[in-house]
């Protein structure tokens, strides 16, 4: 088939690898013809775990690798000392063009730096960031960044506005995204250092849709389509995001089996209430890209199950095709001194 991606999956990644990644690759595979899966890991326990399969075998294969980087690790001296591992097995596929895409569930640290040394960044992307997609009241949102640049710079939120603006209307199908800067009032004036340099760049930026800024209460009612932050702020809010939303469904399951009359009441909404928090599932709109880089590299949750690991798989459908890392390289800036070098 024409127009088919190739996604290797690090099948060794995660809490639940290699059983839940193995299953979503499987289920993506099936739902979707135009996909094959270059699974990245121990050999002979990917081919244990799929013989209870049926699927697709020319769509799927077994790229192999003997070692695992472990969450624990070092990033940095994982990268380099252990050059047969699952990640950078996967993120090399990715760079030799083997592959159009990199999924993995491991070791966050380990995939930043493989993703930026491996597979390279952008000429003219100063950092490359991770950009969850969040739901929200009405929709979804994106939050960039949220874990990969704590030390970030003005210039560095620029750069991450438009990535995000791009990515939401090109594979989100979101026109024209409103952009909003993590703050702690809506006044221009208010903010630390970091936000306080970055709002008048983003004021002026004619290539994106800047609302100002953006309180983190504003967040759940979708004030905005792309949430701009430096990592430490970003990783906090999606933190406290994931933490109070499985808090909120524990009481809510509680009081409703408290009493006689409230189980009878629960049967009565149950229909209405699993859809309603269904679109609060962050798995249905998969893993965060590590966008800016030359090719894409996406991180799941460290507790992914099969589906958000199918759906982490799917959204690389749409990044290709819209050629986002193109449309990103396009309209990124390249700084005056690397324009002297090209």
């Amino acid at each position: 088939m024409e127009n088919r991606i190739t996604v290797a999956v690090d099948a060794m990644g995660g809490d639940n690898a290699p059983f839940e990644i193995i299953k979503g690759a499987v289920e993506a595979v099936k739902e979707r013809e135009n996909v094959s899966v270059l699974l990245t890991g121990q050999e002979a326990i990917i081919k244990k775990e799929l013989e209870a399969y049926d699927y697709p075998k020319e769509r799927v294969a077994i790229l192999p690798a003997s070692q695992v980087i472990e969450t624990g690790e070092p990033p940095v001296a994982a990268i380099k000392g252990k050059k047969d591992s699952s990640i950078v097995v996967g993120m090399k596929a990715v760079r030799k063009g083997e592959a159009d895409a990199f999924v993995s569930a491991g070791s966050s640290g380990a995939i930043l730096v493989g993703g930026t040394t491996i597979v390279g960044r952008i000429r003219g992307i100063e950092r490359a960031p991770l950009a969850p997609v969040i739901p929200t009241r009405d929709g979804f949102s994106l939050l960039i960044d949220c874990g990969a640049n704590v030390d970030a710079r003005a210039s560095h939120l620029v750069q991450f506005a438009k990535m995000g603006s791009i990515y939401m209307e090109h594979v989100m199908g979101v026109k024209n995204p409103r952009v909003g800067i993590v703050n702690i009032g809506v006044e221009e004036e208010k903010g630390n250092a970091l936000v306080k340099e970055t709002y008048p760049l983003l004021k002026e930026c004619k290539d994106i849709n800047f609302v100002g800024s953006i309180e983190a209460r504003e967040i759940p009612s979708g004030a905005a389509d792309v949430i701009v932050a430096e990592a430490f702020v970003g990783n906090v809010i999606l933190k406290l995001y994931e933490g109070l939303g499985s808090t909120l469904i524990s009481k809510v399951k509680e009081g409703m089996m408290s009493t006689t009359r409230s189980k009878v009441g629960a049967l009565l909404v149950k229909p209405a209430l699993k859809e309603t928090l269904k679109s609060f599932d962050a798995s249905r709109y998969g893993g965060a890209p590590l966008l800016g880089l030359k090719g894409l590299v996406v991180k799941c949750h460290g507790n992914s199950k099969a589906l958000e690991v199918k759906n982490s798989i799917l959204q690389c459908i749409s990044f290709k095709e819209q050629e986002i890392s193109k449309k990103i390289s396009e309209n990124i800036v390249v700084p005056a001194k690397e324009k002297e070098e090209l």
